[in-house]
């Protein structure tokens, strides 16, 4: 046996040892999930949820402090919501000026509850090639639609899913910087029309009696 085939020998006998420790080292370590909405795990957005989906007027989503839910044509501080991540695909919805959650029950009516319930305030969302959304009861599997104003939110959701424009919430504005007053006209009358001498000196001390 010359050394060529010795050499081949002794490394056919390593390569079940190193095979093992490969298959080992795989089980060990699980693959990771590639799914691109493990990024949204414990993200939390504010947004205003505005839809114009078969409404009767183009809306956005508001809880008010006396939990309804309604559809109002501009921005408010009620609409302005805040979408956590509770799970990939899963959401809840906070209003952040009512601390309310925004919850549906069995029979598809909307309210916002000052407690959040996971099997009433989680919400599927579904994101679509359009910039819009869809949102449905994770457990009832309603979908997310505002009644219509004519209902006061009475009726149930029996339509099929609206889609909803998630529009980022912008932040505060800044205060504006204090005016700068407008120089008052000088007094022609007096004898420092100016102001260039205080008014403690607009006189010389000789003349104080």
């Amino acid at each position: 046996m010359d050394w060529d085939e010795a050499k081949f020998k002794h490394l056919g006998l390593w390569v079940p040892v190193l095979t093992v420790l490969l298959l080992g080292a795989c089980q060990a370590r699980p693959i990771p999930d590639s799914s691109p909405l493990l990024q949204f795990g414990g993200q939390v957005r504010q947004r205003y949820l505005y839809t114009d989906d078969a409404q009767e007027t183009e809306a956005h989503l508001e809880i008010r402090a006396d939990g309804t839910v309604v559809g109002v044509a501009r921005q408010s501080p009620e609409s302005l919501l805040e979408l956590k991540a509770l799970k990939p695909g899963v959401i809840q919805i906070l209003g952040v000026k009512t601390s309310r959650f925004l919850c549906q029950g069995p029979d598809g009516r909307l309210y916002g509850s000052l407690r959040f319930n996971p099997e009433a305030c989680s919400f599927q969302e579904l994101l679509l090639e359009d910039g819009y959304n869809v949102y449905q009861s994770e457990a009832f599997g309603f979908p997310l639609r505002l009644p219509p104003s004519s209902s006061s939110n009475r009726d149930p959701a029996t339509r099929g899913p609206s889609r909803f424009l998630p529009l980022p919430g912008l932040p505060p504005a800044p205060p504006e910087p204090p005016g700068i007053l407008a120089p008052e006209p000088p007094d022609v009358g007096s004898s420092d029309p100016l102001s260039m001498v205080g008014p403690s000196y607009s006189r010389s001390p000789s003349y104080t009696s």
